[in-house]
């Protein structure tokens, strides 16, 4: 059984809804898993899209720890990025009692240090292809307009010292054209990007239905990543990616198996 830890600052119902996901398909048993604990950056009082996360945690009995990065800022002051190792360190020690296979970083806000990444085997969930691009998923989103690019996806990865970049396990693709697509590209023909970034922004259509895309598939993408982990399909050694035959694996494309189950729900 693949023992799994979570981490995610709990923002919302993204957060909320990935984690329900899997641990539905885990009662159903479809992913011979189960959680070890779960792991936050904010604790209880602090927000209320967090605070729903915590009890969706404590509904499912899952031992929820809580370590505030607002109040050790507060504490340590100045540059955060500064005081990562120390943070991250105090993170690794409540979290001494566990020892799962894997950790997935699931809305996880804070970027995770070099120590974290080597004292773990973590996943990250990045809403881009293998090839690109890199930051955050608005970052990914306004370039994918300005490139005007065909595809997009989104890829776990091992979490390594260089930040979206760590040896990839599985992935999927989606189209980004279409008469959809086409007629909103035409709506902004000739707009700088700079000032659809100021209006209407995050609303813009193209904006939206890119991100709608990737959101409906990224759920689909952690449990099957997780499933073939926990089958053996994919395994991680040495911080590198192998097949059951202990060879170096190519990531999974997972197109096909994402797409027949977004069918099938």
């Amino acid at each position: 059984m693949l023992t799994i830890g979570w981490f995610s600052t709990g923002r919302g119902e993204g957060s909320l809804g990935l984690l329900r996901f899997v641990q539905e398909r885990i009662l159903r048993g479809e992913i011979d898993a189960r959680f070890q604990f779960v792991f936050s950056n904010r604790e209880p009082g602090e927000a209320e899209g967090s605070d729903r996360f915590f009890q969706q945690v404590d509904s499912y009995g899952i031992p929820l720890v809580n370590f505030s990065s607002r109040k050790f800022r507060r504490k340590v002051g100045g540059d955060f990025a500064n005081h990562r190792l120390d943070y991250d360190r105090e993170v690794m020690a409540r979290l001494e009692q566990f020892n799962p296979d894997v950790c997935v970083l699931a809305g996880y806000m804070l970027i995770v240090g070099a120590e974290m990444c080597r004292h773990y085997t973590m996943l990250n969930l990045h809403p881009a292809l293998p090839t690109g691009p890199i930051g955050t998923w608005q970052q990914v989103i306004w370039s994918l307009i300005e490139s005007r690019a065909d595809r997009t996806g989104a890829m776990v990865h091992l979490a390594t010292d260089d930040l979206d970049e760590g040896p990839v396990i599985a992935y999927f693709t989606f189209p980004i054209v279409g008469s959809l697509f086409d007629n909103l590209r035409r709506e902004i023909e000739g707009k700088p990007l700079s000032q659809l970034k100021e209006t209407p922004g995050e609303e813009l259509p193209l904006f939206r239905l890119i991100r709608d895309g990737g959101v409906r598939r990224e759920p689909y993408l952690v449990a099957a990543t997780l499933k073939s982990l926990a089958n053996g399909t994919v395994r991680v050694r040495d911080r590198q990616v192998i097949g059951p035959d202990d060879r170096p694996l190519e990531a999974l494309c997972l197109d096909k198996e994402i797409e027949e189950a977004l069918a099938l729900d």
